[in-house]
């Protein structure tokens, strides 16, 4: 066992980066005004917010966010919701764009070129263990346990691992691995995915979640900067690199790092992000937001509750597996198995199925919408269906490979940008 004392120590030595500057374009037009980690999710949050949570839980508080395209929305949702941290202490959250240096004027080139472009910052902070993360990945995990077993194993770099349906993995990085938890192979999206001895079926996938040892990223990330033939990329490169040269890469499982059950989700795209909203909606979900012991902290709305109204004897509100965030108003209409965010007005007579209704939409009477996403701000002119005709939702709006509709404020004919109603800024 080890002791809470060792693994403070080594938090406390730790410096975590989160990559959050890529163009998110497989969430298509939920990133058209906002970077991939600023999309809300669950009602309430925003997708990096689980990461930076997870990091506080851990006792990492010193924290570099990497930020590159539509960075606006992200960077306000930081400095009004994260800015707590108190450097007194040697606490910090630090925004960093990306740099541009003077002889190579590119943007980031990768995950690798990424860290490589902000080695002076990090170098500043003086960190011996370096914890590299996605800022659009959904999931719980103590990376006190998983900077030990890199610090116990001797590891030059550790990759935080979770097994997936092997139908999926393809879209992951596989690796293989030994008993001691050392990587002996590993590819990045291979179309044939090698399965997971231990759980037929499944494969063992990266989380794109890695711990360095400071001196060692140093060395790797300068050479790969000089290999023109790179994507300088760590799955793809750094990761494989290290392999070859027989650099001593372990891996972490989630599982005996995660405060509850293993749960993991790259939401990504447009299916994988409405699933994974969705599964938040069963009896007994595998991420457990209501968690005393691991809360996922967040932005507060300044809103009143949620209200429900009932106008008369045919009236009233009825609500199946549903969640409603602070500072909407639902009158009259029933709502089974959707996520209403903040902000949101639904008038009398609506249906709402199987739906994400992102801050501040407004939705007219006697509407209907089914198996969709609402974009933040989307006003619904009364009667509008949504979900029933698939001829006319495809003509009207984006319907995802499962059949997902969805819909933001330019396919409704109305202008990019909108007031927010409810009192929360840098909601878009």
């Amino acid at each position: 066992m080890r002791s809470r004392r060792f693994v403070s120590r080594l938090t406390r030595q730790t410096q975590a980066l989160i990559l959050a500057g890529g163009r998110g374009s497989r969430l298509e037009m939920l990133t058209d005004w906002r970077a991939k980690p600023a999309v809300p999710f669950g009602g309430k949050f925003r997708i990096i917010d689980f990461a930076l949570s997870n990091c506080l839980h851990s006792g990492i508080r010193r924290i570099g966010v990497l930020t590159q395209y539509k960075s606006h929305s992200l960077i306000r949702h930081l400095m009004l919701g994260w800015n707590n941290l108190n450097n007194d202490y040697g606490e910090f959250l630090d925004l960093i764009p990306a740099q541009q240096w003077l002889e190579d004027e590119s943007w980031y080139l990768g995950t690798a070129d990424a860290v490589y472009q902000s080695l002076d910052i990090i170098d500043s902070h003086n960190a011996d263990y370096i914890l590299v993360l996605a800022g659009d990945h959904v999931y719980k995990m103590d990376y006190g346990e998983l900077i030990a077993a890199h610090v116990e194993t001797q590891a030059d770099i550790t990759v935080a691992c979770h097994d997936v349906a092997i139908e999926e993995a393809h879209q992951f990085g596989v690796a293989e691995r030994a008993e001691s938890g050392r990587i002996i192979g590993f590819e990045e999206k291979p179309p044939h995915p090698k399965p997971w001895p231990e759980s037929p079926g499944r494969a063992l996938t990266s989380m794109g979640l890695y711990v360095f040892s400071r001196n060692y990223l140093h060395h790797v990330l300068e050479a790969d900067a000089k290999d023109n033939a790179s994507q300088h990329d760590f799955g793809r490169n750094i990761i494989p690199g290290a392999l070859e040269r027989g650099d001593r890469v372990f891996s972490a499982l989630l599982r005996d790092a995660s405060p509850g059950q293993a749960y993991w989700r790259d939401v990504g795209t447009l299916d994988s992000y409405f699933q994974t909203n969705m599964e938040m909606l069963e009896r007994h979900p595998a991420l457990n937001i209501f968690d005393p012991d691991w809360p996922i902290f967040t932005n507060l709305v300044q809103a009143p509750p949620a209200k429900f109204t009932d106008h008369g004897p045919t009236g009233g509100c009825r609500l199946i597996d549903s969640i409603v965030a602070d500072g909407a108003v639902i009158s009259d209409s029933f709502l089974e198995r959707s996520i209403i965010f903040a902000g949101v007005n639904i008038r009398d007579g609506c249906e709402i199925k199987r739906s994400l209704v992102l801050p501040d939409c407004q939705i007219g009477k006697n509407s209907r919408v089914h198996n969709a996403i609402l974009d933040n701000g989307c006003i619904l002119p009364p009667g509008t269906i949504i979900g029933e005709n698939p001829v006319d939702d495809r003509e009207r709006f984006h319907v995802t490979d499962n059949g997902v509709i969805v819909v933001n404020r330019a396919m409704l004919g109305q202008p990019a940008a909108y007031q927010p109603t409810t009192i929360s800024p840098g909601t878009i």
